[in-house]
């Protein structure tokens, strides 16, 4: 198979744009296709699973800070809040997550059944089976993080009365298993290398194992059910062996979300490409315009730890959260990637022509982003929309619309100016597997297997403080006092891995479903709080926790209900069960 970055500019269509292949067997002519036909050589093989790289969930057709606002680190500009975390969820009558999911499934099952009568060699069939069984994986892993057990669909359904179609629900342990027994297949079948450059690989094998395995047996372990071990020792095997085949990680934490392309970048796994007027997506663009405003809360900004390795709470250097400057400074360089730092300009709304104050204090960061990021095409000062219209301050509740914020945090991890004034055709690549994530579910993993000490932490965290500038963690000196807004039922030294764990993946899609496998929702139970402000700064009212005329921003008003327990897992749409009788719904729905 080609590269996924050297494909022609429509087969890239194909596969992460458009459903090419999804109608692929129904339009073709009975004569020329079928499925014996199909499957029969190792090139149509590789063209029919061309589709199944569309189940990634990537820049393409995918928001990944969707879920975010079902955390506690980011909020959107929707003022009534998230209605997972405020109780307001609904069974559904029908359910993506649910039909497309299935739909993906059967489209694996299909090459699964019918490529041990093609006319390959062993190994080639070995290989595009262990293909099929990660992807039959990954997409049953999406249907476990919401719904937990589910109908395990072994074989193609081609059927529609089968028993299968309409049987019931798998335990838990039936389809974790399965996949587990799947995913260890295809790392021992698949080929070292893929089909060429940038495919699916041993190493992509391995790393949905380091996730998946991470995800279950912590979701086991907090939710009381048994065998929790099984799964975090196929994710410290995994793991382990990707930090041996990896062990550089890429010095610029911003270059790994918006750089134009990833090939040969340190550290990347597996990623998709984008290419002008060929295959793009507007995550960026969405970043500096009205469609998709995302903020980081007051918990999230106070995660990232200052250079000497101490919290705000305990470090000398933190000078303070009155004075916007003072807040960034000293601090964890990745907070400067995740949120534009404080700066003023003469200009704001224009394109190409705004100039610096006369005061050089409001300049700090220009120079400091610019050394971290490399400038252009990357993240630099001034903040701007997509069309480069300048914004005139940091923070920026009343300035330039399109980067206004909410809590005074805005989100702006995916910005950068690859194709300079374009909307909504974005190039930079997506990084699906990564070292560094690999890195903090290694860590999490030998922690939760009592086998995590300062070796496991100079292999993973602390490279990854390193690239931030901040001084390594030593695990000998941790006290129970070092945060002192630790949740005191989590160990000092879990919740420095898990803190660290957020803030690498910041933003990134993770955190609602970390926070539901370690059955701490009530983190988001509590208020979303933002700067602090004083309100006579501005000519606009701007909400205060407790209607202070000074304080921290709060932007949704009051606080969420008691987390339930049921709402851990998600409803089955009513649809399905109207379907099939079989079907149970999941308790408290």
């Amino acid at each position: 198979m080609k590269s996924i970055k050297g494909l022609l500019p429509l087969l890239l269509i194909c596969l992460f744009a458009g459903s090419c292949q999804e109608d692929f067997l129904d339009l073709a002519p009975q004569d020329e296709l079928s499925v014996s036909s199909t499957f029969s050589s190792y090139n149509n093989v590789k063209i029919y699973s061309w589709s199944f790289y569309e189940f990634f969930e990537t820049y393409a057709g995918n928001n990944i800070h969707n879920t975010e606002i079902d955390g506690d680190l980011i909020h959107n500009s929707n003022n009534t809040g998230s209605a997972y975390i405020w109780g307001r969820v609904l069974v559904p009558t029908n359910d993506g997550n649910w039909t497309d999911t299935y739909a993906n499934i059967r489209k694996v099952n299909l090459l699964l059944d019918n490529i041990p009568n093609s006319e390959m060699a062993e190994a080639d069939i070995a290989h595009w089976r262990a293909v099929g069984l990660f992807f039959r994986a990954h997409e049953y892993f999406r249907l476990l993080k919401r719904f937990g057990g589910v109908p395990w669909l072994e074989n193609t359904v081609l059927d529609t009365d089968t028993d299968i179609l309409y049987g019931p629900r798998d335990s838990r342990d039936v389809v974790a298993s399965n996949m587990l027994r799947d995913l260890l297949e295809a790392e021992a079948n698949i080929k070292v290398n893929g089909d060429g450059p940038n495919t699916l690989n041993k190493s992509a094998v391995k790393a949905l194992i380091s996730r998946f395995g991470l995800f279950e047996g912590t979701w086991r372990k907090y939710h009381g059910l048994s065998n929790h071990e099984l799964y975090l020792e196929a994710s410290i095997s995994a793991s382990a062996s990707l930090l041996g085949e990896f062990p550089n990680l890429h010095s610029s934490y911003d270059q790994m979300y918006n750089s134009e392309d990833l090939d040969g970048v340190a550290g990347v796994i597996l990623y998709q490409h984008f290419v002008v007027d060929v295959l793009t997506h507007r995550s960026s663009t969405n970043t500096r315009s009205t469609n998709n405003k995302f903020d980081i809360t007051r918990k999230g900004i106070d995660m990232f730890l200052m250079k000497d390795g101490q919290t705000r709470w305990n470090s000398p250097l933190f000078q303070g959260d009155r004075d916007a400057y003072a807040e960034f400074r000293d601090r964890d360089t990745r907070l400067l990637i995740n949120t534009p730092p404080p700066y003023k300009v003469n200009g704001n709304g224009s394109v190409g022509n705004w100039t610096m104050t006369a005061d050089p204090a409001d300049a700090e960061y220009f120079p400091i982003l610019k050394a971290i990021t490399g400038g252009f095409p990357f993240k630099e000062l001034p903040d701007r929309n997509w069309s480069d219209r300048a914004t005139g301050a940091v923070p920026n509740f009343t300035l330039l619309t399109p980067t206004q914020t909410s809590s005074g945090y805005r989100l702006w991890k995916i910005f950068n100016d690859h194709n300079n004034r374009v909307s909504s055709r974005d190039v930079n690549d997506f990084p699906i597997f990564r070292i560094g994530g690999i890195m903090v579910n290694y860590a999490e993993a030998m922690f939760e297997m009592d086998r995590f000490d300062q070796g496991v932490a100079d292999a993973t965290i602390n490279l990854l403080r390193t690239r931030g500038e901040v001084a390594p963690l030593v695990v000998a000196d941790l006290t129970a006092d070092f945060d002192p807004t630790r949740d005191v039922d989590t160990p000092p030294l879990l919740w420095e891995i898990r803190r660290e764990r957020a803030i690498e993946l910041m933003a990134d899609g993770y955190r609602r479903d970390d926070l539901r496998r370690w059955k701490k929702m009530a983190y988001a139970s509590e208020p979303k709080l933002g700067r602090w402000i004083l309100q006579s700064d501005y000519n606009i009212n701007i909400p205060i926790q407790g209607d202070a005329p000074e304080g921290y921003v709060q932007y949704v008003p009051g606080t969420p209900p008691q987390f339930p327990d049921y709402y851990y897992l998600f409803p089955l749409p009513s649809d399905e069960l109207v379907l099939n009788p079989n079907l149970e719904q999941n308790p408290g729905w």
